[in-house]
């Protein structure tokens, strides 16, 4: 179904681009438009990973640059029986996360700096275990390709200020009118992302997730004091790269709205009141929990109370 879903999408930002290009330069500017938007395609598909942790300027860790952030996702990985992903910290204060990659075999997740300060110990396993359902689900192709072809068609737009002094160009047949088509893309590429992205992926990661690191009110917790923080805290990667909004666990953007039609995530009330209700079932038996052939385990270098706050040694790895 994911298969489906991606050459869908990909088949719909193709002819979004080639409509630009029709807009602009006429029939030969959609060939144009066309042949870049199979490179494109072609492109996104190998590298669309990479290219969304350098616009985050993402730095990769491992066990001895990072001990406790990393034992934590190794040990999730093992839980969920998925492969060890790449681990990265994004240097910002914002508290939030997103895994990205075309499939679980070349899937990184990544944390920030505020993330990893602000929560405690089974509050950060339950956000990386949100993380690695996206990444069992298989939705972070659909959703590193989305957030490159959308980017890559708002520039498209507005490449039309370009052509717009022109008015005696012959090769737009739309004239100025096509100039202002191609000028509104970018809100309609956001409006792409956010529909092509479904809220229910969030859900349905969220209670993965649950599972696999046994703990859903941990994961409820850490969503409200994310989405607390994400709108006091600004993102400046985030907001210069609106497309990649949906990646996030929590919208890192300040212009956030409530769930609508066109959202990007979820009401974060209903994601905690379904992570309360899951953990309530649990509680009671109606929904075992989670075979755990290797439960995630504390370090004993990590307090409970959340690295920074308290304990006799200042945490480690890039964020101290």
């Amino acid at each position: 179904m994911n298969l489906v879903r991606t050459a869908m999408l990909l088949a719909v930002m193709t002819a979004l681009f080639m409509a630009v290009g029709f807009a602009i330069g006429g029939r030969g500017g959609m060939m144009i438009a066309f042949v870049v938007a199979a490179g494109m395609n072609f492109f996104s598909y190998w590298n669309s990973d990479r290219m969304v942790l350098r616009m985050y300027r993402a730095q990769e860790v491992d066990e001895r640059s990072a001990p406790e952030y990393y034992g934590i996702v190794r040990d999730l990985a093992a839980n969920a029986g998925l492969p060890m992903p790449r681990v990265y910290v994004i240097d910002s204060p914002q508290p939030n996360a997103f895994a990205t990659g075309r499939n679980p075999e070349n899937a990184a997740v990544a944390a920030s700096t505020g993330l990893l300060q602000a929560l405690n110990y089974d509050e950060v396993a339950g956000v990386m275990a949100h993380e690695l359902a996206h990444v069992q689900n298989r939705d972070t192709l659909t959703m590193t390709l989305t957030a490159t072809l959308a980017g890559a068609i708002s520039m498209l737009g507005n490449f039309a200020f370009l052509f717009s002094g022109n008015r005696e160009n012959n090769n737009n047949p739309l004239g100025f009118v096509g100039v202002l088509i191609a000028m509104i893309v970018a809100p309609i590429a956001a409006m792409l992302v956010q529909m092509a992205i479904s809220r229910t992926r969030e859900y349905s990661a969220d209670r993965r997730g649950a599972e696999i690191c046994g703990k859903p009110l941990a994961l409820a917790s850490a969503l409200q004091k994310i989405a607390g923080a994400a709108h006091l805290i600004h993102n400046d990667d985030a907001e210069r790269n609106p497309a990649t909004a949906h990646m996030f666990i929590i919208n890192p953007l300040s212009g956030e709205r409530m769930d609508n039609l066109f959202s990007t995530h979820p009401n974060t009330e209903n994601r905690i009141a379904a992570l309360q209700q899951m953990a309530q079932d649990m509680s009671m038996g109606s929904t075992p929990p989670v075979r755990a052939d290797n439960p995630v385990r504390k370090s004993r270098s990590v307090p409970s109370t959340g690295w920074g706050r308290g304990g006799s040694e200042p945490p480690k790895g890039p964020w101290s």
